[in-house]
């Protein structure tokens, strides 16, 4: 089995990384981080030009079909620039949400439109503190409309609609929830800023007062579809964690190499090459998971659960230290605000919980080999 990526492939990869390099240097994140606008608008729009937006939709709903590996090394760059922009949200989920879940008319009417970046989507699933449940779950839906709100939104600020999980009072079955398409911009929705550790891609509270609402696939069967798309959105994920990693590994090489002391580089010292040296390991274990979740993730295999939680809890780990051990190889200047470290701490941090942290996927794939055992 060969689990590279085709030249093709790699190409895409080298023209995206050329772009990116051009067009989100870090001051691109900063200039979000510290502004008030949710995103880079600028950069966004070059995005969808470049046809990103479009990758795996297919060409009857206006994309380009290409498919998810091409989206996999696009998702890889993304998290290596940092780009301030609601990609993942918008893409890996709402998107994903749509193809498929979606009815053949919310399908003509939402892929066309993220195709174009004339529409943002996003998922709102979480509801405060602690990893949503059915049965935890408040919020709620009937004929049609639905109140209550959901916290943190990822790019909930600039979103123009969101897939929405809320229980389905009209099924009446205790802990029965439904997917909903919901209109941001109408009057029976309000959005509220909330502050994060990672300001550079904002969230939002979501409150719904009697918003109209339209089912996504079957009622009463939204939290096994929300399974299903995270298990998708987690690969995507995973590489985006990956970009960042590796670029965390380069920072610190280069930086070892450049910084002297006693009279020679720090990189010479033991104590410093075993950082980088473990850097890396993590990196390359991560990246092996991500391509097997990339194999399922492309062929559809009945493997991808497994493959998908295990990208996802080896990614999550690996951009986590990578991320502090750049800081820590950096020593003093690492921790200042001028250094760029910082933002990559930060970003690790927001992708680790962003469809579910570490604790959540690691009981995923126990289940799931649990499941692979038993048969």
């Amino acid at each position: 089995m060969n689990l590279d990526f085709s030249d093709d492939q790699k190409f895409l990869k080298e023209q995206a990384n050329k772009f990116l390099t051009e067009k989100c240097e870090t001051t691109v994140a900063r200039n979000v981080l510290e502004g008030d606008d949710p995103m880079d608008r600028d950069l966004w729009r070059s995005i969808v030009e470049m046809g990103w937006t479009s990758t795996a939709i297919p060409e009857t709903y206006g994309g380009l079909g290409l498919g998810y590996l091409e989206l996999c090394v696009i998702a890889e760059e993304l998290g290596r620039a940092i780009a301030p922009v609601p990609f993942s949200s918008s893409v890996y989920l709402a998107t994903e949400a749509l193809i498929l879940a979606g009815s053949e008319e919310q399908k003509q009417h939402y892929l066309p439109r993220l195709a174009s970046g004339e529409m943002i989507g996003t998922f709102a699933i979480s509801e405060g503190v602690g990893q949503p449940t059915p049965k935890t779950m408040s919020i709620k839906a009937q004929s049609g409309v639905i109140s209550g709100a959901k916290i943190p939104v990822a790019d909930g600020m600039v979103a123009d609609f969101a897939v929405v999980a809320a229980k389905s009072s009209d099924d009446k079955s205790d802990g029965s929830v439904s997917l909903y398409l919901v209109d941001l911009n109408q009057d029976g929705v309000t959005r509220q800023p909330v502050e994060t550790l990672d300001p550079s891609r904002k969230q939002a509270k979501l409150v719904f007062n009697n918003a109209k609402a339209d089912n996504l696939g079957a009622q009463g069967e939204g939290w096994e579809l929300t399974k299903r798309i995270f298990d998708r959105a987690a690969v995507l994920f995973a590489f985006e964690q990956i970009g960042g990693a590796d670029k965390c590994l380069e920072m610190a090489t280069e930086y070892a190499k450049e910084r002297f002391a006693f009279g020679r580089p720090i990189g010479s010292n033991q104590a410093i090459k075993h950082k980088l040296a473990d850097i890396y390991v993590k990196n390359v274990l991560a990246r092996s998971n991500s391509y097997y979740g990339a194999w399922a993730l492309s062929t559809d295999a009945p493997d991808l659960p497994i493959a998908s939680a295990s990208a996802r809890v080896s990614a999550i780990d690996a951009y986590d230290f990578a991320s502090k051990e750049n800081i820590q190889t950096h020593g003093g200047m690492g921790f200042t605000w001028e250094v760029d470290c910082h933002l990559y701490y930060r970003r690790a941090k927001n992708l680790a919980l962003a469809i579910g942290g570490a604790p959540v996927w690691k009981e995923r794939l126990v289940g799931q080999l649990e499941k692979r055992n038993v048969a």
